[in-house]
Order: structure tokens, then sequence, then C-alpha cells
């Protein structure tokens, strides 16, 4: 007897009409604990600072029972545990506090400041994005990835960023007077209105997210171009460009999103140095004097915020990544 399409095997467990949803689930899952842990670090780690925001918002010449009464009022008294898990609470309802600094809620805080850490990490994201892969596509064309290319990339991505800002800013002000040496913006305006402000701190992010990417690319060149269509495409002498557009470039999707992800991240961490370093107001210098004043409520908001995109990106770039692959698809 003919089994029906779609029926299960015989001896086989009926599929779970859930399943579909399981790994989803676990994705989630895994996300959730794992911005309960960035959470958790990150308030130790502020914990572990000398003094507290008490101790730095007393007057001089304060005594001890001033500056308990000071942190009973800022809420901040008690085992770090249970601080943790008032904010944790908060968070919960959607309400990440209010700053220890100024009483202004936090949530405000980072709404003000986070159009211009987006339109920062966005413009050098898309700057750096086509320079990876030509970088990766000639890395990965020398030796399959391997050897002097490859190397140089590595490399030049390991340069702290503040070093790379520093020397951009030194040629392209210092030098050649292009660009301004600092990036304010004018209360009020977005950073779109004042490209000139955007370039050293876009460069200073791109140039090495450009090499990093590019690195990681390397390898998936070299094993696209190694595969055996390719070989029958430069046989029948197709050109370099189309073998590299129709052949190699679709194997090319899948990691190249997972690493614009990866990118994504490392370029929000590199946020925090350049926006300190040219005075560009986003929630990386935000976060600096956040850490300095000992501003639990907004680091907390911030480090959270951060990895969260992180966890979306690397989530969503994931799923198109597995429907874009040719390697898994039915055809």
């Amino acid at each position: 007897m003919t089994r029906p399409t779609g029926a299960a095997p015989q001896g086989a467990a009926p599929r779970s009409p859930w399943a579909p949803l399981l790994g989803p689930l676990a994705a989630l899952a895994r996300a959730c604990l794992l911005l309960v842990a960035v959470s958790a670090v990150v308030f130790a780690a502020t914990s572990l600072l000398p003094g507290d925001a008490a101790e730095l918002r007393a007057t001089p010449g304060a005594t001890p029972d001033q500056v308990r009464e000071l942190r009973e009022e800022l809420g901040q008294e008690g085992p770090p545990w249970r601080l943790y898990a008032d904010w944790a609470a908060g968070m919960l309802r959607g309400d990440p506090g209010t700053s220890l600094v100024n009483g202004r809620p936090v949530l405000d805080a980072v709404l003000q400041r986070l159009p211009a850490t987006a339109t920062l990490v966005g413009a050098s994201l898309a700057l750096a994005a086509p320079a990876m892969l030509l970088l990766g596509g000639w890395a990965g064309a020398a030796r399959r990835g391997r050897g002097t290319a490859t190397a140089l990339l590595t490399g030049g991505a390991a340069v702290p960023v503040a070093v790379t800002a520093s020397g951009l800013a030194a040629l392209l002000s210092g030098v050649l007077g292009l660009v301004p040496a600092v990036s304010l913006l004018p209360p009020g305006e977005p950073p779109v209105r004042h490209p000139e402000l955007l370039v050293l701190p876009v460069l200073s992010m791109a140039l090495p997210t450009a090499l990093f990417g590019g690195g990681l690319l390397a390898g998936a060149v070299a094993d696209a171009a190694s595969r055996p269509h390719v070989a029958d495409a430069r046989r029948r002498g197709r050109p370099r460009w189309a073998i590299a557009a129709v052949d190699v470039l679709p194997f090319l999707l899948a990691p190249f999103l997972r690493v614009l992800a990866v990118s994504a991240g490392g370029l929000i961490a590199a946020a925090t140095v350049v926006e300190t370093l040219f005075g560009y107001p986003g929630l990386g210098s935000l976060l600096v004097s956040s850490i300095a004043s000992r501003d639990v409520p907004v680091i907390q908001a911030v480090a959270v915020s951060a990895a969260a995109v992180v966890l979306a990106g690397t989530a969503l770039a994931d799923a198109v990544a597995g429907g874009t692959d040719p390697r898994r698809r039915p055809w």
C-alpha cells in the first residue's frame, strides 16, 4: 500500500507539531540567558570599582553617616545581590530606573543618544561591508586564503582603535586640514546634517572592521574558489568577473552575513573609544561618563542594550544565512 505523502515512516514516532518552534525557542532562551549573564557581569564589575555614586556626589568633608544617608536616598544601600535584583525587576517592568547623577529617567538618556550612535555604527558598517568583500576576495585568491595577504589583514585589524583614530586625526585634520579634529554636534542637530563631523569617527571604526572582516572571509573565498563548478567555469573560459559574481559570490553570502553581525558588535564596542576620543555625543561617551560617576542604572541600560542589539543581529544573520546558503537548498 502506498504511504501518503508527508506521512511519517513506518515505525517512526509521529513528528510533534511544535517541532518547528523548538529551534527558535531555544535560540530565544539562549539570548535571554546571555543578556542576564552580561547584565550580571557588568553589575559585578561596576561594584568592584572604588567608590560609588553617593561618595562621588557627597560634598567634601561629608561624614560617613551623611554618605550613608545619601546612598539611601539614591536607593543604593544594601547588599549587591539585592540591588541587582531590584534593577532586574525594574527592567522586567520596562523601567531601567533613574540616573544616580541627575535623577533623569535612564530611558530618556539612552533614547537621546541612540540616534547618534546608530548613525555612526550604520555608516561605518556600510563603508566596511564592500571593503571587507574586496579584501577577503584578494586574500582568498592569494594562496587560497593563507600567507602574506591574510597575515597583513590580521595584523592591521589588531591595531588598537585608539591608535587608528589618532593616526587618522593627525593626518586628515592636523596635516591636511580636511576635517575637524573633534566631532561635537550642535545641540539638537542630527548627525547627518554635519557629515564633516562623521568622517574621522566613521573611518576610525570602518578601517579596522574592514580588515577584520576581510581576514575572516579569506578562508570562505578560498573554499568557494576551490569547488569543482568553479574549476569547470575556468576551463570553459568564463571571465574572472563572471566567475566571482556567479560561481563564488553565492557561497559567500552566508558567511558574509555572519561576519557583518560579528562586525556590528565590534563596532558598538569600538564606538565607546571613538566617541570619547572625538567628543561625539553617543551612547559610547555616555557609558564612559557613567562609569566615571558610578551611575549604575545608566551603565546597565547601555550595556544590556548593546548586548541585545548584537544578539538580535546575530540571530537575524543566522536566519537569513541559513535560507540563502546554496548548500542547504533542496534543489
